[in-house]
């Protein structure tokens, strides 16, 4: 009882049954009780893996464990975080110099896969409980909301230090960093799925698709396409934006503007 006293001290509960560390200390006991999951998961298997199998490697009281993750499930809230942030670090820097904007988006996507390819193994077991769209664990929720803003502001980054951000209509280069992050979880689904030696078919489908979602953005900036921008933007806006959570709706302009 007497380390979960402490943790309840150092951190205030979020939403979901998670825990926001307060001090170093405590952001050390979290990630300690992450890091051995992701271990044990890779080890022993998902569903073979309890809370109190990974408190005991961990070297922290099962109450502890329970306190910074309401269950083994929210472990996968955990790993999306950590993952996002990798991803974000690694990417940023695999595109520095880098500006034609296929390039970049390639970098991206492959950086992901690189960074997710030790936890491929169990994926499908953490896609099984955050696909439930009504679940805190998805990544469209509000919960997932502070990781996917990371994910988000990575594409807002890779369009604005490309070639071809000057040349977008203004209206798409608002919506896009949510979109290629849309595109980013049609590359983790496949992945998902993806039995192939080192995910080899989902790393082909990156290099043979980037090009062509670069080619149809680059053609939006022509003005006999701008009416069909303003119609993708409205059914953007309409019908795919607020299914994510905690997303800000761009302001809708006057009819004639």
């Amino acid at each position: 009882m007497e380390d979960k006293q402490v943790a309840q001290a150092e951190a205030e509960e979020l939403p979901g049954g998670r825990a926001r560390p307060k001090t170093e200390k405590s952001e050390q006991t979290r990630a300690l009780i992450l890091d051995t999951a992701m271990r044990l998961f890779r080890e022993r298997g998902y569903d073979k893996t309890t809370m109190r199998a990974i408190a005991q490697e961990a070297g922290v009281s099962v109450g502890n464990a329970y306190y910074y993750f309401e269950s083994k499930e929210f472990l996968i809230q955990g790993f999306y975080d950590q993952m996002t942030h990798d991803h974000a670090r690694d990417a940023t820097s695999r595109m520095e110099g880098v500006r034609d904007f296929a390039e970049r988006l390639e970098i991206a996507l492959v950086s992901w896969l690189d960074c997710a390819a030790d936890y491929h193994e169990f994926a499908a077991q953490f896609f099984r409980t955050a696909a439930d769209p009504g679940s805190s664990l998805s990544p469209f929720s509000n919960e997932s909301h502070p990781a996917r803003a990371t994910a988000v502001a990575l594409f807002r980054d890779l369009l604005t230090g490309s070639d071809l951000a000057p040349k977008l209509d203004p209206e798409l280069a608002e919506l896009l960093p949510e979109l290629l992050w849309l595109h980013l979880m049609v590359v983790v689904l496949y992945w998902v799925f993806d039995r192939t030696d080192e995910t080899a078919r989902t790393r082909e489908f990156v290099h043979r698709s980037t090009p062509l979602v670069a080619r149809i953005i680059a053609l939006s900036r022509y003005r006999v396409f701008r009416p069909l921008v303003r119609d993708a933007k409205g059914l953007i806006q309409d019908f795919i934006l607020p299914t994510i959570g905690r997303t800000t709706l761009p302001a809708a302009k006057p009819p004639g503007h």
